[in-house]
């Protein structure tokens, strides 16, 4: 069976593989999973943390709690969504190197969007995805 996700990075399109996402992503016929918008909220309801690099990890963690519930892994994900309140070149290096231990080497097409707020005044970052179901 061909990979149920292709990736391509074409010449003709800047770089992205260095940077750990793939330009393009080719999903075979199959079941897909919508995943909300996963934030740095504790299951048990404990405050959510201050910093921003410890919001993305938080973030990541729910986003593979998700992927488990579904019995999938980051190389299923499709695309990422990555939504930033007072998104800056600081503020995204401080969330890639969490969010890219999270892919742990997949490179799913991804689209980091600067917004003005989330969910709730505290929340600084939200992860969206779309999951190619394997199987």
């Amino acid at each position: 069976m061909p990979d149920a996700i292709t990736r391509l990075n074409p010449a003709s399109l800047p770089g992205s593989t260095e940077m750990g996402y793939s330009q393009i992503s080719i999903v075979a016929p199959g079941p897909m999973a919508y995943v909300s918008g996963q934030v740095a909220w504790h299951a048990d309801g404990r405050p959510v943390p201050d910093g921003l690099a410890e919001q993305m990890d938080l973030a990541c963690a729910n986003a593979r709690a998700a992927l488990t519930a579904l019995g999938a892994g980051p190389q299923d994900i499709a695309l990422l969504r990555c939504y930033v309140t007072d998104l800056t070149p600081e503020r995204l290096g401080q969330l890639m190197p969490g969010l890219l231990r999270f892919l742990d080497g997949a490179e799913p097409s991804l689209t980091g969007v600067g917004v003005a707020a989330l969910a709730a005044p505290d929340l600084q970052v939200e992860i969206e995805m779309t999951v190619r179901l394997p199987g």
